[in-house]
This record gives C-alpha cells, structure tokens and sequence, in this order.
C-alpha cells in the first residue's frame, strides 16, 4: 500500500484533533464547567479530577461523552478513559 493512501475508515488528522477538541469540551461541561473544575491530570488510563462541587458533576454525561467508568464522590473524581488519559488531560487544561 502506498504510504499516503488512507485506509477505508481511518480518520485524518484534522478529524482526530476535532474529536479531541469536541471530546475536551463536554469533558469540561459534564464536569460542571471550567469554574467547576480546580485541577486534573491524567494518569495512565484516567483523569484525576478535583472540582469545587461534586454535585455538579454528571456522570451519565461524562459517559455520554466517552468515559468508560465514574468514581468518585464530592471534590475528587477519576473518570476512565483508556491510554488517551494524558492527551485528553492536556487538551482539557489547553482549554480551561
């Protein structure tokens, strides 16, 4: 196969930023907004999350949005997503 071809059903490049844009973005709101969210970062296949009001949180939105699990309660919170844990949580904290 020639190195440029695209295989059937691969994403472009600007595509995957995008998912990742869109992805970042109802992360963040399903967290209850950026003023909701007083720091995260990922650790291998989670987000570590601290938020300000654990009531605001939405768990069946952050699924909604592609988290494989919810734990947590009050400040703390660890939403699963898979390896792009790290990436997800640069590109949350590119937009808070």
């Amino acid at each position: 196969m020639r190195p440029d071809a695209c295989q059937p059903g691969a994403k472009t490049r600007n595509e995957e930023e995008t998912m990742a844009d869109i992805k970042a973005a109802d992360i963040i709101a399903a967290l209850g907004g950026a003023d909701n969210i007083d720091e995260v970062e990922g650790c291998i296949t989670r987000l570590r999350v601290e938020v300000e009001d654990g009531d605001l949180v939405d768990k069946a939105a952050l699924q909604a949005a592609g988290a494989q699990a919810v734990v947590g309660g009050g400040t703390g919170w660890q939403v699963i997503v898979g390896p792009i844990a790290d990436n997800l949580a640069q590109d949350i904290q590119d937009e808070l």
